[in-house]
């Protein structure tokens, strides 16, 4: 292991420190992922809701709507409501794993700062940005959380809304 001189710390050790946080960023890189595939099939779906709601306000032009159509109309408003806020969680949680991997790069980035600039004790500095780092994760983790719950509500009330 090859040492730096006048240093308990080899520069090994060093590059080990400075790669903990990148793997809390690939963590973050999958959960973006996931979360980003859950964003795409939202927002199609509420594309879809749109057009189906046009295509019946057009077909019924000057008429009245027929019950029928006026309970899917009302499902589909709903439902657009709902979307919407739940696209609102999906794009919270992306924000969050995304800010989540800026203060896990900076991490890496003090420690190397830290290992190379001796005159300045920036240890609190590193784990405070690392923690952080965290607490943010664990956010976008609660936004997914209720997202994926508003999802199942979503679909409960459709279901509902057709019997």
């Amino acid at each position: 292991m090859i040492q730096i001189p006048g240093q308990g710390v080899s520069v090994t050790q060093i590059i080990q420190l400075m790669l903990a946080p990148a793997v809390m960023i690939n963590a973050c890189g999958l959960l973006i992922l996931g979360i980003n595939n859950k964003y795409s099939i939202v927002v199609n779906r509420v594309r879809l809701l749109n057009e189906e709601k046009r295509i019946l306000t057009l077909k019924a032009g000057g008429r009245d709507f027929t019950y029928e159509e006026g309970v899917r109309l009302e499902s589909i408003a709903h439902q657009l409501r709902e979307l919407v806020f739940r696209v609102r969680l999906v794009r919270n949680a992306v924000l969050s794993y995304t800010a989540a991997v800026a203060l896990f790069v900076l991490t890496s980035l003090l420690i190397a700062f830290d290992y190379f600039n001796q005159g300045l004790d920036l240890q609190a500095l590193i784990i405070g940005a690392f923690l952080v780092g965290m607490i943010v994760v664990f956010t976008g983790v609660g936004f997914a959380f209720f997202e994926t719950k508003k999802g199942y509500d979503i679909v409960k009330y459709e279901v509902a809304a057709d019997e």
